[in-house]
């Protein structure tokens, strides 16, 4: 199975099936998609698209940034829930060259992980319902929103870290396009930070070493704070999981 859906706008809409578990299960493919904003569908992308039998579309950005750029274009055959899991906006393209690019990355995840509890569970619930599927879950170029909710499905799961630290890795694939569709909207030129776009495993990993020093590990955050208690993973585990 080929984890990337090839599309002309969409830079990083990719498949979460295929990985193993501590178990000995996999993770279906078809079932769960992250990517980048869906509101760049259109033409023969929508259509492609609506192949895929997406049921449900989780948009993780802020309201203000959805009207601003568009939402998934409507369809009989879509649920769309907009779950704003970040609540202190950043401009990442002006981020100051001189800071630590990963850590100041991992600063703000972990904003998203304290703010965003309410949100970020409803994700999961959404996830987990039983005539959801096939889920698509994005921000805006499916990275580090997109990302942290990858991390909390992934570890419920069962997936190892180093998997979930791999696929979080690979939207580097799709850094020279994300960085071509901000400069194309900014008159041509490049963001002021040279680290847009990037999704390096250092950035998530430390993210998931401050989970763990944190809460005791990413799987206690998401009982303790999210509140995921046996019957939330058993359903996830239910709708995601073969064998």
């Amino acid at each position: 199975m080929n984890r990337h859906v090839e599309f002309d706008r969409l830079h990083n809409f990719r498949d979460l099936g295929g990985y193993r578990t501590a178990d000995d299960r996999t993770v279906r493919w078809g079932r769960l998609y992250r990517s980048d904003s869906l509101a760049k569908l259109r033409g023969r992308d929508w259509d492609r698209f609506l192949t895929l039998g997406v049921r449900t579309v989780i948009d993780l950005r802020y309201p203000w940034e959805v009207e601003a750029k568009g939402r998934v274009p409507e369809h009989e055959s879509l649920t769309y829930h907009n779950l704003s899991v970040e609540h202190r906006p950043y401009n990442q393209a002006e981020i100051d060259p001189a800071l630590d690019p990963w850590r100041y990355l991992a600063d703000r995840y972990a904003e998203v992980a304290l703010d965003g509890v309410k949100e970020l569970r409803q994700a999961l619930e959404v996830i987990a319902a039983e005539d959801s599927g096939p889920v698509v879950f994005h921000c805006a170029s499916g990275k580090d929103r997109t990302g942290l909710l990858a991390v909390l499905v992934l570890t419920l799961l069962g997936v190892s870290e180093e998997e979930i630290v791999a696929d979080f890795a690979l939207t580097e694939l799709a850094t020279e396009r994300l960085v071509a569709d901000w400069s194309a909207v900014n008159g041509g030129r490049p963001p002021r930070w040279p680290g847009y776009g990037r999704a390096p495993a250092e950035v998530i990993r430390l993210v998931l070493a401050d989970l763990t020093a944190n809460h005791g590990s990413v799987d206690r955050y998401a009982t303790d704070r999210l509140g995921v208690d046996d019957a939330l993973r058993a359903a996830l585990r239910r709708q995601l999981l073969d064998g």
